[in-house]
């Protein structure tokens, strides 16, 4: 009656797989593939101009993809890494983006009629060419004023 319900007693009672379709198991199960991880780096990368603080998008990036918060953490210094690499990368051609996006700006303002905006645009321009209160003043004629005793 044993040997019926729990098989062959001098064996082991746990069956053993021996055939050639038994996949070993993985050393650490909870470790993603590096492309996996890349992908959901990638997601917290294109919504971090969301307008969420730096906490609260790694708390919702943590919630969203169903993820520890240290590893959130972890995402969160690659997108800084990558952030880095990419100011880096485009510091060059900041300059003359920035003065187009003036000019553009500039123009903009004066067909609405908004000088004072027009005119602080102007002042930003002026000081990328060098044009700043330092070289206006030294520029200046100087002006000496000497006061006299009065004569009886």
């Amino acid at each position: 009656m044993t040997e019926a319900v729990f098989g062959n007693l001098g064996g082991s009672l746990v069956p053993v797989n021996q055939g050639e379709g038994v996949v070993p198991r993985k050393k650490n199960p909870g470790k993603s593939p590096t492309h996996v991880i890349e992908a959901r780096q990638q997601r917290l990368y294109k919504r971090q101009l969301e307008g969420l603080t730096t906490r609260q998008l790694v708390l919702d990036h943590a919630s969203k993809e169903g993820v520890c918060v240290k590893t959130a953490w972890n995402d969160w210094k690659a997108v800084n890494t990558w952030n880095e690499e990419d100011w880096q990368k485009d510091r060059e051609n900041m300059v003359s983006r920035l003065q187009s996006m003036r000019i553009r700006l500039y123009e903009k303002a004066l067909r609405k009629g908004q000088l004072q905006t027009a005119a602080q645009i102007l002042d930003s321009l002026g000081k990328v060419v060098g044009e700043s209160v330092e070289n206006i003043n030294i520029n200046a004629p100087e002006l000496s004023i000497r006061v006299e005793p009065k004569s009886e």
